[in-house]
C-alpha cells in the first residue's frame, strides 16, 4: 500500500488538499504556501525516507480552542509537510475502509453530512423510537486506545510501512506552552487522518448496534440509539456501556449521557420541539438550539462593532461569510421567525454603523439630506442628544438608509439566503 501512497498522482492530490484546507502553520512555521517550494527541492528525499522507514514526523503544536461552553479543546496541529503525507495515507486507506462503513455514520464520509444525520434523527423519532440513549464518549480523541486502533488497521491493510507512519503519527509528541509531553493514547484533533481513523474505531460499534439490529446515527463520536420504551433504551444502554468499555476501552461521560426525551435531546446543534399542525400529535420538528443563537448573535455583533475600522463593503463580505455558513448549517430546521428578527436586528447595527461613520454633524447633516430628508429636519436630526443605537433604530434612519439602498451595497437578508435554500430542497 505504501506505494499507492507515495504514486505522484495521490501525492498532488493530497498536496491540493491541504492548500484547500489552508490551517495554521506547525512548529516549524512553514506556512501552505511554503509547501510547493519546498516540495521541489524535497520531495524525493522525504519519499525516500518514507520507503527506508527512517521518516520521523515533527511534534504536534498543541493549541487551546475555545467552546460554546466556555471549556477550551486541544487542538493538535503537524507540520505542513506531515499534514501533507497523512492526506496521501488518508486518501488510499479511506478507499479499503469506505465501503464496509455502516449506512448510518454520517461523519467526514463522502455523501454524507449533518442533514443526513439529524434527517434521519427526526425520522426515528416521529417514527415512534422517542426514548433516545444519549451516549457522550468521555474526551473521545484523547482516550483513543493505539494498540486497538492499530490491530483493526492491520486486519484490512497488512503494510507495515504504512502501519508504521500511522503509529508514528499517533506517538508523536504534543507541544504545549513550550513543553513537550509524550502521548500514549488519543488521536490528535487538527491532523487531517483523524477523522477517518476515528471512523474506523467506531465503525466497530456500528457493526455491534447493526448486529443487534438497533436504531441509530452516528456523527464522528457524537451517537444516539431510539427505542420504543424506556425498558428497552435502558437495556440498550447497559449492553453499549460495556461493549465500549471492554471492546474499544472508550470511557463514557455519565454525567452527559442517559436516556432522553425528544423534547430534551440534542443533536448535532439541533433540537426537536412538537409540532401543533393538524393531523401531526405526537410529531416533531428540529430547531436550533438555543446556544447557538447566541453564538451566531456574538459573531455578528463583533463584526458590527461601530469601533471596528472597516469599509461597509468589507463589512457585508465578512458579515455573509459567518451568517452563511449557519444558515447552511441549519437550513432544515424551522427558524423563518427568529431568523426574521434577527434581520432586522443586524439592519440597526449596519445603520448605526453608517451613522457612526459619518461623525461630524455638518456631514450627518448633508448626508441626510443628500437621502431626501428635509433642510431643517435633517439640521436637528444631526444635532440630536439621541445616542447612536437609538438613531440607527429611528424612523429617520428606516426612512433614509432604507432595505433597497442596503441591498445596492451588497447587503442580503439572512430570511432571503434561508428562503432560496428551501427552495432547493423542496
Amino acid at each position: 500500500m505504501i506505494e499507492q501512497v507515495l504514486k505522484r498522482n495521490n501525492l498532488y492530490k493530497a498536496y491540493r488538499q491541504v492548500v484547500r484546507n489552508k490551517g495554521a502553520s506547525g512548529i516549524d512555521n512553514m506556512q501552505v504556501d511554503e509547501l510547493v517550494p519546498y516540495l521541489e527541492s524535497n520531495r524525493d528525499r522525504i519519499t525516500q525516507s518514507v520507503l527506508n522507514r527512517t521518516y520521523v514526523p515533527s511534534p504536534i503544536l498543541g493549541v487551546q480552542i475555545p467552546k460554546s461552553n466556555g471549556k477550551t479543546r486541544l487542538l493538535g496541529i503537524p507540520t505542513v509537510v506531515d499534514r501533507w503525507l497523512q492526506q496521501a495515507v488518508s486518501q488510499v486507506l479511506s478507499s479499503r475502509f469506505e465501503l464496509t462503513f455502516e449506512e448510518y455514520s454520517y461523519g467526514f464520509r463522502p455523501e454524507k453530512n449533518i442533514h443526513k444525520a439529524v434527517s434521519q434523527s427526526l425520522k426515528y423519532i416521529n417514527g415512534g423510537f422517542q426514548d433516545i440513549i444519549d451516549i457522550d464518549l468521555e474526551g473521545f480523541f484523547d482516550k483513543v486506545d493505539h494498540s486497538i486502533l492499530l490491530q483493526l488497521i492491520y486486519n484490512r491493510v497488512k503494510c507495515p510501512g504504512t502501519l508504521r507512519l500511522i503509529r508514528k503519527w499517533l506517538r508523536a509528541p504534543i507541544l504545549i506552552n513550550g513543553r513537550l509531553h509524550r502521548r500514549r493514547k488519543g488521536v490528535p484533533q487538527g491532523s487531517p487522518i483523524s477523522p477517518l481513523l476515528s471512523n474506523i474505531l467506531l465503525d466497530e460499534l456500528d457493526k455491534e448496534l447493526e448486529r443487534k439490529k438497533l436504531r441509530y446515527v452516528r456523527y464522528a463520536d457524537d451517537f444516539s440509539i431510539y427505542a420504543r420504551s424506556k425498558a428497552e433504551a435502558r437495556k440498550i444502554g447497559n449492553a453499549v456501556y460495556i461493549f465500549l468499555s471492554n471492546k474499544l476501552r472508550l470511557p463514557i461521560n455519565r454525567e452527559k449521557s442517559g436516556i432522553r426525551r425528544p423534547s430534551n435531546f440534542q443533536l448535532l446543534g439541533h433540537g426537536f420541539v412538537p409540532t401543533y399542525k393538524k393531523g401531526e400529535k405526537g410529531k416533531y420538528q428540529l430547531v436550533v438550539k438555543k446556544s447557538s443563537w447566541e453564538s451566531l448573535k456574538r459573531k455578528l455583533k463583533g463584526l458590527t462593532k461601530k469601533t471596528k475600522p472597516c469599509s461597509f463593503i468589507e463589512r457585508l463580505r465578512k458579515l455573509s461569510e459567518v451568517w452563511k455558513g449557519w444558515v447552511n448549517n441549519y437550513r432544515l430546521a424551522s427558524i423563518h421567525a427568529k431568523l426574521e428578527a434577527l434581520d432586522k436586528w443586524l439592519r440597526a447595527r449596519l445603520r448605526y454603523c453608517i451613522w457612526h461613520d459619518w461623525k461630524k454633524p455638518e456631514r450627518k447633516r448633508k448626508n441626510l439630506i443628500r437621502l431626501g430628508v428635509d433642510k431643517g429636519l435633517a439640521y436637528a436630526f444631526s444635532r440630536t442628544n439621541m445616542g447612536g443605537w437609538a438613531v440607527a433604530q429611528s424612523p429617520i434612519l428606516f426612512a433614509t438608509i432604507t432595505l433597497s439602498r442596503l441591498r445596492r451595497k451588497g447587503y442580503e437578508s439572512m430570511l432571503s439566503y434561508y428562503l432560496k435554500t428551501q427552495s432547493q430542497i423542496q
